[in-house]
């Protein structure tokens, strides 16, 4: 029989921690019940009650596991990791908030047992905020055009994964992940599903301003040079065009020496739109030196605190 461990990674999500691993196992006894099954939590340091629920939940079915991680370690991390515990033949990996349809891991199920090894969801319509969803759509856009591998949009990590991607996310030992480009970049025989993201069930989102950025950047600096590229071809072109602009100027003042103040102005556009010019890609260089910095240092995913519910498996 085989196995099909789902993976949850939860931050302060204790109002939904219960009521998911009720409708997953109601669903293992139904629409799936030629499959045995393990249902993976990874907490993030939850501030809440979410490591109650957990423990609850491991206490009353063994094949509820529990990873407890020892703090935060960030949203890219914690679940790249968790994947790397389940056991299962195939894993499904979706939040722990509801935004990711439970009903569709059957479809996903059905997709694996023909033959796809990654099954993603695309998230085509959302109930999550206009605004957010329509910025979320040009920054698929723009880094998919930018990027060297060609990027999924709009996939957000919900999907299944083959046990052969699972133990090839093993091997690459990368220290800061960035799960989405991984699977366009090494995932084959890819299918992909849309669906349309419900609001959450319960509680409220950890993501912000911040993050979404934090996820932009990785996702740029881990997959182009484009940016790189076009501050060396701006620089090159603005050095060109300042130096014909100087000599312009030069020439007119010498034709009209008496009639042409030299005045500030000039100084003052060309100090203002370089000096912007130059910080804008000296923080994007930084960008790419902190990626570099702790690809270099190479510390570990996540430090566990405990974990629950694996002893048998690891007999």
């Amino acid at each position: 029989m085989k196995t099909i461990s789902i993976l949850i990674p939860t931050y302060n999500e204790e109002e939904n921690v219960l009521a998911m691993v009720e409708t997953l196992t109601r669903m293992f006894e139904t629409e799936l019940s030629d499959y045995d099954h393990e249902i993976v939590f990874i907490d993030n340091a939850s501030k809440d009650k979410t490591r109650e629920k957990i423990l609850m939940a491991c206490n009353k079915d063994p094949k509820v596991r529990g990873v407890f991680n020892a703090k935060n370690f960030g949203q890219f991390n914690s679940p790249y990791y968790g994947l790397q515990q389940t056991t299962g033949d195939c894993t499904v990996l979706l939040c722990a908030d509801f935004q990711d349809p439970v009903e569709m891991i059957p479809r996903f199920v059905a997709e694996w047992e023909d033959g796809h090894k990654i099954v993603c969801g695309i998230k085509t319509t959302s109930r999550e905020n206009g605004f957010m969803y329509f910025m979320r759509s040009c920054y698929y856009k723009v880094i998919r055009k930018l990027s060297d591998v060609e990027q999924i949009e709009h996939f957000t990590g919900f999907g299944l994964y083959d046990k052969s991607f699972i133990n090839t996310l093993r091997e690459v030992k990368d220290c800061t992940p960035f799960l989405r480009g991984m699977v366009a970049e090494f995932g084959a025989h890819r299918k992909d599903i849309p669906y349309e993201q419900a609001r959450r069930r319960a509680g409220k989102t950890s993501n912000n301003w911040y993050t979404l950025y934090d996820a932009a950047m990785l996702s740029f600096t881990s997959y182009t040079k484009r940016g790189l590229r076009a501050a060396v071809f701006l620089g090159f072109g603005m050095s060109i065009l300042s130096m014909l602009v100087a000599l312009v100027y030069v020439v007119l003042k010498l034709v009209w020496w008496y009639d042409m103040p030299l005045g500030s102005l000039p100084i003052l556009i060309g100090v203002w739109v370089v000096g912007s010019i130059q910080l804008f890609f000296i923080g994007l260089l930084g960008e790419y030196i902190m990626n570099i910095n702790t690809r270099v240092m190479n510390r570990p995913l996540v430090i566990e605190e405990a974990r629950v519910n694996f002893e048998e498996k690891e007999k």
